[in-house]
């Protein structure tokens, strides 16, 4: 039997792909990657956002556990360190306190209390992650310890100068009988992605708020509520509340909402 070749090559040459054709198809699939993935990426977020108000909702029900036992919530910071003060202070974060109620008791006891937060003893405990004080949207930062995203609010700079109207104070436990504006009405904890003193182990973890939430104008060693997510960031009111705080909230509206006792008058069903 005599095959033609000429006829099957010239079959196979029509049933390949063309060049022309081949490019149309590229750019067709280049078009679906670029109409696609910017919804892959909001998917994404929209999922770490989930995961973020989930760690600040488990911080919530760890503070009013310790709030149950402890008759009131941790002090802010524990010995803090004022300027040209001695490094025997011990500078202990209201995070570190928390540790055995977001269950992690085991790290808890490898800190020694008795020693400030950066002695030498407590360096492989204080280097620890821990993932309920972390933002799955911020990035891991080179630090000597671990980092924590979520920051005790001390008071705020944008209803008056007393900045130390807030909740989580130095050397000052708060109850919740202190918070006179009502815990629904009252911020305790935000995001502060990037602060420059970000560590759960460490007192600095606290701030007066003097900007706006993500406010670009804001210094950078200055720490503030302040996240990645696009427009706005993650708080915690003393209720248990998680919201997610639009960055174009009113200034002095934040500011009210951060005091606990000042009795100002206050809207938060929009939040």
């Amino acid at each position: 039997m005599i095959i033609d070749r000429r006829f099957s090559f010239r079959n196979q040459a029509d049933n390949a792909f063309t060049m022309i054709e081949l490019l149309v198809v590229i750019g067709i699939v280049g078009v679906l990657i670029a109409i696609l993935l910017p919804a892959v990426q909001a998917a994404r977020e929209a999922a770490r956002q989930v995961n973020c108000k989930n760690h600040l909702h488990q911080i919530a029900i760890a503070l009013h556990s310790y709030h149950d036992v402890h008759r009131s919530l941790p002090t802010g910071c524990f010995e803090w360190r004022y300027f040209r003060a001695p490094p025997t202070l011990r500078q202990f974060a209201w995070s570190a306190f928390l540790l055995p109620f977001i269950e992690q008791q085991p790290l808890h006891e490898r800190i020694d209390f008795g020693l400030p937060f950066d002695a030498p003893k407590n360096a492989d405990a204080a280097a620890t992650r821990v993932g309920t004080y972390e933002c799955p949207t911020a990035p891991q930062r080179q630090l000597i310890r671990a980092q924590t995203d979520y920051a005790g609010i001390f008071g705020e700079l944008l209803v008056d100068n007393e900045q130390d109207d807030g909740v989580f104070l130095y050397e000052k436990p708060i109850r919740f009988v202190d918070i006179l504006d009502g815990l629904t009405n009252t911020l305790i904890i935000g995001e502060d992605v990037g602060g420059p003193d970000s560590e759960w182990i460490n007192g600095r973890n606290v701030f007066a708020q003097a900007f706006g939430v993500n406010d670009t104008e804001a210094p950078p060693f200055d720490n503030e509520i302040r996240s990645l997510h696009g427009g706005g960031a993650m708080v915690l009111f003393a209720d248990g509340r998680t919201v997610f705080l639009s960055e174009s909230i009113d200034r002095t509206l934040l500011g009210r909402l951060i005091t606990r006792a000042k009795r100002e008058p206050v809207d938060t069903t929009n939040l």
